[in-house]
């Protein structure tokens, strides 16, 4: 059973509106975090789904290389927030003015 392309990117389109929704309305740092890596997966999604359309494994390298990027993201963003919550107490970005240590 073959699943349509259709389906698959609307999903994508779906996935990357929650994301960019989530981004702009949620306050707390690490959830707009969790959003930017499922708009990321969203991109994933897009990029899989019309390398299988066109047999092509140029998209599914490149995910690759996405995924590994976004690992590094993870670590990095991870440390950045713990930092900062460590010294400011919070990590609701309303809170937070990063010039004014």
């Amino acid at each position: 059973m073959v699943v349509p392309v259709m389906y698959n990117v609307v999903l994508s389109i779906a996935l990357f509106a929650i994301g960019v929704i989530g981004v702009l309305i949620r306050r707390n740092a690490i959830i707009i975090f969790m959003c930017i890596e499922m708009m990321l997966n969203a991109v994933n999604l897009a990029l899989i789904t019309f390398a299988d359309y066109y047999k092509s494994i140029d998209g599914q390298m490149f995910v690759f290389f996405v995924m590994v990027v976004a690992a590094a993201e993870v670590a990095v963003g991870l440390a950045l927030i713990y930092a900062i919550f460590r010294n400011k107490g919070t990590v609701y970005v309303d809170e937070l003015n990063i010039m004014k240590w």
